[in-house]
């Protein structure tokens, strides 16, 4: 049974985003939305982490808050792929369960 975790909270201000990569499961996938889509970024504290991780599922960031936050795809770790809104719905759909980690 394959999971769409979401995640909304940066990882510089709370846990969601790590606790989120603990619990992946090949099939699963992540998609960091809002603030979340900074743990997204090359050469932070978290890409270790979040690199390890795109090794086990698929990764995502919503496009439009990544913009609304001044980065570009150029600044995602490599294997990070961006979706639009109507990506969001199809991963949604895509995947039995939605869990959101706040």
């Amino acid at each position: 049974m394959s999971t769409l975790h979401t995640v909304n909270k940066s990882p510089f201000e709370r846990a969601a985003l790590i606790s989120a990569l603990g619990h992946v499961r090949p099939g699963d996938a992540l998609l960091m939305i809002e603030d979340a889509v900074v743990g997204a970024r090359k050469r932070t504290a978290f890409a270790a982490v979040v690199e390890a991780a795109a090794k086990i599922c698929a990764l995502f960031v919503l496009a439009p808050d990544l913009a609304a936050r001044g980065m570009a795809e150029k600044d995602l770790i490599e294997g990070i792929k961006t979706v639009d809104y109507g990506g969001f719905v199809d991963l949604a759909a895509k995947h039995r369960r939605v869990q959101s980690w706040l």
